[in-house]
Formats: structure tokens, sequence, C-alpha cells
């Protein structure tokens, strides 16, 4: 699996963006997908995940109420939406993949693609 976000860039605090990520392979639709975050000088972070078919979704308390994750599984695609963002959520976002349909679990994702960064500005 491969996978490629965009979308990420430069925003004023309170400002949104949506980043998509592309993913090649057939499994697509049978794995569960996650964006991770890692801001310097910090862990890397799961923010959010989508089971394969789309109906279960998992945040991170941090971005709770703020972001929302999506899937296309007829384009392969999966998007991040943030909203009211924050100066805490400058970091460079990665989308992942796991063989299994869905998990929460940071560890459990077996693919991880370029990231993409995001600076919100105060």
């Amino acid at each position: 699996v491969q996978l490629q976000a965009s979308g990420g860039g430069l925003v004023q605090a309170g400002g949104s963006l949506r980043l998509s990520c592309a993913a090649s392979g057939r499994t697509f639709s049978s794995s569960g997908m996650g964006w991770f975050r890692q801001a310097p000088g910090k862990e890397r972070e799961i923010v959010a995940a989508i089971s394969c078919s789309g109906g279960l979704t998992y945040y991170a308390a941090s971005v709770k109420g703020r972001f929302t994750i999506s899937r296309d599984n007829a384009k392969n695609m999966v998007f991040l939406q943030m909203n009211s963002l924050k100066s805490e959520d400058t970091a460079v976002y990665t989308c992942a993949a796991t063989l299994r349909c869905y998990t929460a679990w940071n560890y459990e994702y077996e693919y991880s693609g370029q990231g993409t960064l995001v600076t919100v500005s105060s």
C-alpha cells in the first residue's frame, strides 16, 4: 500500500484545512485508515481513525468536535477536515493504513506515507 498525503499549509488560528490521502493497492476498501501527526519535539500520535466501511471512527480527545475523518472507497481516498484550528495543531500530518478493518492503536498501522505540514499561526 502506498499513501500520499496532501492539503497542508499555513492557516490562521480558527481557520480550516482539508487534508487528503491517496492510496494505491487493491486492499484499500478492506483496510482501516488513520491520520497521525508529529509536532517538533513530540511523539507521533494518532489523531483520527476510520474503519474499512467508514462506519466506525475514532478521534483523539484533543481534536474531537473539530476534526472529521472520512473516506471514499471508490476513489481510494481518505480525508481529514480540520476546523477551528489551534496553534497546537501545528505538525506534520501523515495518513496510515492497517490490514485490520479498524483500529485506534498506533502500533497496529503497518503502512504510512509521506506527510504534509500544517502550520497554524496564532
